[in-house]
């Protein structure tokens, strides 16, 4: 019998989704390398590979054989192959521009356990698709609105969320596209450097937000009476101070958002809040070149009147923090306990923290590759973003579950 690949789900699995991976076929403790590859929308390649060695039948099965050092990753992993994806390119991030189109996987099994690949014994492919049958992609052009609506199959209605990204403009719909494949309404929502939104960010205006909260109220498949936020970076920042001087925000799931306002001041009505002052003395560079962004923004907690402080005492909603133990852009982890301490001092309880040692800056959903150093978006240099392979990806895989129970226990 002819060595061969068998996947489970067989042709198709969402991104988000483990995939069962064994291999049949093979020799009485046959020594394999199995390799996986994935190329981006912008024909970058991501692989990763792993030495295995099948058992006396022949079978390998990642479930239940561990993989032997060597490779990206060893032990028991089965999903190794996947989280453990890396670009061939330096320092590139894996985009997923258009939702609709899944990311091929090819996987291979070369015989032996040498530098160069062996003789390839079986191959095959699989789609990692971001929609799942039936979920709408809707394309919001309403007053100022720039954004995209993800629906769940059925009538709903559906908890709403929106979903706010980091600093780098532009529209980014991976995440929420997954997320309506659990039945939540998702509005992924640019604010900057897309079609005829402002290309440069000089100041930020929380009526446009405001607007897009109303869209979600009015639309006839979105449950009231309030939606959800989930900010990344930045988009965290903007949702927290959301929730802290809007109406109708439920629920807010910040990644890695500050909890003051951070590199442009923040406008609502007649209320300004000031960002906070960086201190540039305090930036360090790596042998490589790479800025250390950590300890460069003034601690909101001690500067005088605390006024960058968003006012977070003034929130209705859930906070959920999750935060990155290794973030090197953002204290992630002290800024939610120091602010959570806050919150206790008043005796409010509307908070939770998840933290996550060996976790950078950048938090997506399962299996997307570990990203530890980017595009710094305001000193427009390589810089630090944090993260260790592993640990990264265990974060990943429990933080978002935890997000989805999060949304449905309060939405």
């Amino acid at each position: 019998m002819a060595p061969s690949i068998c996947l489970s789900p067989a042709a198709r699995s969402l991104f988000d989704e483990p995939l069962a991976i064994a291999v049949q076929g093979l020799g009485p403790r046959q020594q394999v390398t199995l390799r996986t590859s994935l190329w981006d929308e912008m024909g970058e390649l991501f692989q990763a590979c792993a030495r295995y060695q099948a058992g006396d039948d022949g079978e390998l099965d990642l479930s239940r054989c561990p993989a032997l050092p060597g490779g990206s990753f060893s032990g028991m992993e089965p999903m190794g192959l996947l989280w453990a994806l890396q670009p061939q390119k330096p320092f590139w991030y894996m985009m997923k521009k258009d939702v609709q189109r899944p990311f091929l996987l090819q996987l291979e099994v070369f015989d032996g356990h040498g530098e160069t690949p062996g003789q390839l014994l079986a191959q095959a492919q699989h789609e990692r698709a971001f929609l799942r049958d039936g979920v709408r992609r809707v394309p919001v052009r309403e007053g100022r609105i720039r954004a995209t609506l993800f629906l769940p199959p059925g009538e709903g209605p559906f908890a709403g969320i929106i979903d706010i990204h980091g600093l780098g403009g532009g529209l980014f719909e991976h995440r929420a596209s997954l997320l309506a494949n659990h039945g939540f309404a998702m509005l992924a929502l640019a604010y900057y450097q897309y079609e005829d939104l402002p290309q440069e960010l000089t100041e930020l205006h929380l009526e446009y937000f405001e607007e897009a909260v109303n869209y979600m109220l009015q639309h006839p498949q979105v449950k009231g009476p309030g939606v959800g936020l989930l900010g990344y970076s930045k988009g965290g920042e903007v949702a927290l101070a959301m929730a802290a001087l809007l109406k109708n925000i439920t629920a807010v799931a910040s990644l890695n958002g500050p909890v003051a306002i951070t590199s442009i001041p923040l406008h609502y009505k007649d209320k300004t809040i000031p960002s906070l002052l960086f201190d540039l003395e305090k930036m360090k560079i790596t042998g490589s070149n790479i800025l250390d962004c950590s300890d460069i923004l003034i601690d909101p907690f001690q500067a005088p009147g605390n006024q960058s402080l968003i006012p977070l005492e003034k929130a209705e909603a859930q906070l959920l923090f999750i935060a990155g133990q290794d973030d090197h852009i953002v204290k992630s982890e002290y800024y939610a306990t120091g602010v959570c301490k806050l919150l206790q001092a008043q005796g409010k309880q509307n908070f939770q923290i998840l933290s996550y040692p060996g976790t950078g800056h950048c938090i997506d959903p399962p299996y997307f590759p570990l990203y530890p150093i980017g595009n710094h978006p305001v000193f427009h240099k390589r810089a630090l973003l944090g993260g260790k392979l592993r640990a990264y990806s265990k974060a990943q895989v429990h933080a978002w579950p935890q997000i989805q129970a999060f949304f449905n226990k309060y939405l």
